[in-house]
């Protein structure tokens, strides 16, 4: 039945985005023309569907609690613990709406997906090119400096250890927050891994809980507090976890 329902997404995932290519040209086109506010519409709109549908067609089962604890004036940058490639299509739809993303660079070279990813406002980093991941780190600044949000997973890969933990988070991910004054809005998932990376890389339906925690404040921290953020941050969301 696994092998039906990753067929099944793969379909979805992809069909989705040919049937609506004409969407993505109106964007491109309203992107390139500085009309930020048709690509937002055509993003809010179409992103958050298209990944409930994948969900729903792979039986997963989405709790969400917290939603409140997002600010409503704005921006943040959102930090959640990595455990498997559900993450993107589960934050994209469970948050107050869609948000750009630090992603890796093996997902800018899908066709379709890494122009929705742009739309989107997605960021695309090279994890073993120093240079290129500051440019990246560079980039996601300046778009929450334009005063959007921004989801970063700082283990920079996805942890494949058990359930209820997480691998270290690192620290440059974190200069977003700290430069820009946005406060950070940690958020914990537990249950992701099991709907497809546990089953040998084919979808499985599950249940994932997401649990948004409290923002925390960088304007006006000290060089100390800077440092010690991460790690902060870190077992704020593993006390979730457990």
């Amino acid at each position: 039945m696994s092998i039906f329902r990753t067929i099944a997404m793969f379909l979805y995932l992809f069909g989705y985005m040919i049937v609506h290519y004409g969407t993505l040209r109106r964007g491109e086109r309203a992107l390139a023309a500085g009309d930020t506010e048709t690509v937002e519409q055509l993003v809010d709109r179409h992103i958050p569907r298209w990944s409930r549908g994948i969900l729903k067609v792979t039986g997963v089962t989405l709790t969400v609690e917290g939603l409140e604890n997002i600010p409503k004036e704005g921006p943040c940058v959102f930090v959640g613990n990595h455990r498997s490639y559900y993450d993107i299509p589960l934050l994209l739809a469970s948050l107050d709406k869609p948000h750009g993303i630090l992603a890796k660079e093996e997902l800018e070279k899908i066709p379709l997906l890494n122009r929705w990813m742009k739309l989107l406002g997605c960021v695309f980093v090279q994890r073993d090119d120093l240079r290129a991941s500051v440019r990246a780190l560079n980039d996601a600044t300046a778009i929450v400096e334009s005063g959007r949000s921004f989801v970063i997973f700082p283990e920079g890969t996805r942890y494949k250890g058990e359930e209820g933990g997480v691998g270290e988070f690192k620290n440059g991910a974190f200069r977003i927050a700290v430069k820009t004054g946005a406060p950070v809005v940690p958020v914990a998932m537990t249950g992701a891994r099991a709907l497809f990376e546990n089953n040998g890389n084919r979808c499985h339906p599950g249940r994932v809980h997401i649990c948004i925690l409290p923002p925390i404040r960088t304007a006006g921290m000290s060089k100390a507090e800077q440092k010690q953020l991460p790690e902060a941050v870190r077992q704020t969301i593993l006390a979730k976890l457990k």
